[in-house]
This record gives C-alpha cells, structure tokens and sequence, in this order.
C-alpha cells in the first residue's frame, strides 16, 4: 500500500468517520425516539380513560398535539447536541459558543416572553381539558365555537361567522358551555 493510499485511509478513519458516526447515531435516535413518542400517543388517544363517545376524540387531539410538541423538542435536542459534536471533531471551541448561547438565550427570552406564555398557557389548557374543538365557549368578549386549537392560538367562529385568533396567554377567564360536569 502506498504512502498516500495510507494517509487517505488514516484521515477517513479519523475524523470523517466519527462525523458520520455521530450523524447515523442522531438519525437513529431521532428515528426510534419518534416511534416512541408516535406509540405511547397512539396509545393515549385510543385508551378509553373516561367513559364517552365525544372525550375518546378529544382525547385523541389533546394526545395528538402532545405528541407534536414532544417530536419537535425530541429533533431539536438530538440535533443540536449532534451539531454540538460534529463542531468539537472539527476542533472548534464550543466553549465560548455555550457562553454566548446563554447570553443569546436570556435575550430571546426576554424578547420572546408573550410567546413562551403563550405557549405554556395552551399546554395548561390541553391538559387541564379547558375546551375542545367543537366546544361552544365565551372568552373575553368573544362568543362561539372553537374551530382549531393550538399551542400558542385558539381559533373561534361566533354567529357571525367573524373568524377569532386568541392566543392562549390571554385567555385568563373562559366559559364552556359544552362542557357538562
């Protein structure tokens, strides 16, 4: 073997192979933890918790976005830490960059406060089973059903046909006429 076939082969087995290493392992995580995720939701939404016709399809939406939302941060996590170690094979100091991250954090946080609340708001109210869609509800000065409901917006038709876009961080007092005890 030639000298340059050998420090070829010893640069692949180097570096490029512990990136590929590390790309095929998040695919794999990102891949299993997805099924994971997608069995325990379908396993939720089709588990008759209470007795019903119209809480069995609730349930299955509430599990449904649930399940969303845990997919979204499973893919966020898992590739952000496999960038993080793609970067450090390539020797770049990811030091200064975790420093300047938090700095950057605690900016959009700060920036992005109506939306974090609006956010943990909608999945307050999907757990606590505020309302569903289909629900005839009164909030702030708006009267009607819900069409969509979502992390971060709920949707409203009123008799007028008048389309509403509330976000969740501002519902502070609703009333569901929908709901019977």
């Amino acid at each position: 073997m030639s000298e340059q076939t050998r420090n070829i082969l010893e640069w692949l087995s180097g570096a490029p192979l512990r990136v590929f290493i590390v790309l095929v392992a998040a695919w794999v995580g990102n891949f299993i933890g997805h099924r994971a995720i997608d069995r325990a939701v379908l396993k939720l939404a089709t588990t008759d918790l209470k007795p019903g016709p119209r809480i069995v399809k609730r349930q299955a939406e509430r599990a449904k976005t649930t399940g969303s939302v845990l997919n979204s941060i499973l893919k966020a996590v898992i590739w952000i830490i496999a960038l993080g170690m793609i970067l450090g094979e390539f020797g770049f100091n990811l030091g200064p960059v975790i420093a300047s991250a938090g700095i950057v954090g605690v900016a959009i946080g700060l920036g992005a406060q109506t939306l974090v609340r609006d956010i943990l708001s909608g999945i307050f109210m999907l757990i606590e089973d505020q309302y569903g869609v289909g629900d005839e509800i009164k909030v702030l000065e708006i009267e009607g059903v819900v069409e969509k409901v979502g992390l971060r917006i709920t949707t409203i038709r009123d008799k007028s046909e008048t389309l509403w876009y509330v976000r969740n961080g501002e519902i502070l007092v609703i009333g569901n006429r929908s709901q019977k005890s």
